[in-house]
């Protein structure tokens, strides 16, 4: 297991981005002979959802064994570490703290054994009544080895044994609050896959050589070839066993709150997500983009990666030619050598560099798909102004991040989203921007081309309407021990 050194380049992360970053990816498959490694290409295909982590659990001669370690997926794991994680069912998971430190006692799968039991955890979304759970727990005797919400699941369902199995996962299940998606391995080789009644986070079922497969998102089908079988509906607890598959439906709330931000960046754009297809859903919203917000410029432009997508069709729409005027350095990883003052903003140029003969002279529309803190942003259009770049407009392919979310998404406090403080007008001064233009609640409800949006989709962070309640005063790290 990697060992957690202050010094080690892999703990040094340069923060320097201006993106939102989501809680995890879950991976399970059952009964197949190849499962760990399976379980290292689905966890590959979903590195996007979280870098901070990865952690592989197998089932074998009624055992669990597991490897985790801080870092990206081929960090973690190798050849060796996967030859040593034999057995026909595992799950894996690749995290980004939301709840508890990034350290490596946080890392997951999470695993506790249990009345010569046992059984491992991974997590994606956020509990919002973790800690009234906790104070309960510990009230009761329980002891937590993590600042992790996603441990008290697990103290919950073996207090919840008593009732049987399947009676354990109905009744765990029942007290939780808030968004959550989690894949579960057991020692007699179950895989379980949850979805809380909302289904604020998406997790999917698919088959391999008639075995069953688990992810948060198609594409890490895609890559193990596993066929799509569906999407686990809200409030559903599924069951992977040898003998086949057990579906349990719990109580699902009226309204569906699936994450919209999901569409909007955190899925990759090979994936089908809640029945629709990423890519074409983001050309969409560029689309609505160009309707509503149009503009006069000579090209189309994204900071890749980006609003990339929403380019495409905003440029579609417009008639206005796509270009890639910022080119990506595909080799940048974490930077842990901080620049001297003369290097200044670094850490943005590292990532991208204008492609100067082609935008000098120019007016640019720039398509972005989020903007949270605004720093990145503002740092990349001062470079453009310094090139000789005549207009630079911005068209945000979603609202305004206004509110914090409690479901999982690292903006958990208001201050944290510079729309909230600034209006438009502000911000596009701010920004350095000759306009700017957000789309619309609407217009993004519209572009899904889902009967009835505003029943199925959670977008507290645009409007403020959070469909689970929580504690106000409490932030991200409600968990951490003191």
């Amino acid at each position: 297991m990697l060992r957690e050194d202050p010094t080690d380049c892999r703990f040094q992360v340069s923060n320097c981005s201006d993106k939102p970053r989501e809680a995890c990816g879950l991976f399970g498959v059952c009964g197949h002979p190849e499962a760990s490694t399976l379980a290292y290409f689905g966890l590959y295909a979903l590195q996007h959802r979280g870098q901070e982590s990865a952690g592989i659990a197998v089932v074998r001669d009624d055992r669990i064994f597991e490897h985790k370690g801080m870092g990206l997926v081929s960090d973690v794991f190798d050849m060796t570490h996967l030859s040593l994680l034999e057995g026909d069912s595992a799950i894996g998971h690749v995290r980004y703290s939301t709840t508890g430190s990034s350290i490596l006692t946080n890392a997951q799968p999470f695993l506790v054994h249990h009345r010569n039991k046992s059984y491992a955890v991974a997590h994606n979304g956020n509990l919002v009544n973790a800690h009234t759970l906790k104070n309960e727990l510990e009230q009761a005797g329980s002891i937590f080895q993590t600042t992790m919400d996603s441990e008290v699941f697990l103290h919950l369902f073996v207090k919840n044994l008593r009732f049987g199995f399947e009676q354990a996962l109905v009744e765990t299940v029942s007290k939780l609050n808030g968004a959550f998606s989690f894949v579960m391995l057991t020692s007699r080789g179950e895989v379980v896959g949850i979805k809380d009644p909302y289904g604020f986070r998406p997790l999917c079922l698919g088959k391999l050589n008639g075995h069953y497969v688990l992810a948060s998102e198609t594409c890490a089908l895609d890559l193990v070839e596993a066929e799509f079988v569906r999407e686990l509906d809200p409030g559903e607890i599924v069951i992977i066993s040898q003998d086949g598959i057990q579906s349990i439906q719990t109580s699902a709330a009226a309204q569906r709150a699936f994450c919209i931000f999901e569409f909007i960046y955190f899925a990759r754009p090979d994936s089908t997500i809640f029945g629709q297809n990423v890519y074409l859903m983001r050309k969409a919203h560029g689309r609505r983009l160009a309707e509503e917000a149009p503009a006069q410029a000579d090209l189309v432009m994204p900071f890749p990666d980006s609003g990339t997508y929403a380019a495409l069709g905003f440029s579609e729409a417009s008639g206005i030619p796509f270009e890639m005027g910022m080119i990506r350095n595909h080799y940048v990883g974490r930077t842990f050598i901080q620049p001297t003052q003369s290097m200044r903003d670094f850490g943005v140029r590292i990532k991208l560099n204008p492609v100067k003969k082609l935008l000098k002279n120019k007016d640019l529309i720039i398509i972005e798909d989020s903007i949270i803190r605004g720093t990145t942003i503002k740092t990349r259009v001062k470079s453009l102004r310094e090139l000789g770049v005549k207009r630079v407009h911005m068209r945000v392919s979603g609202p305004p991040h206004r509110f914090p979310c409690h479901y999982g998404i690292d903006f958990s406090t208001k201050g944290e989203l510079i729309a909230a403080s600034k209006s438009v007008a502000e911000l596009k001064d701010f920004l350095g921007l000759d306009s700017l233009h957000y789309l619309s609640i609407q217009g993004l409800l519209h572009a899904t081309g889902i009967p009835n949006p505003e029943q199925n989709f959670c977008k507290a962070c645009f409007d403020g309407c959070y469909p689970v309640a929580f504690d106000e005063d409490l932030s991200k790290h409600c968990l951490e021990f003191a």
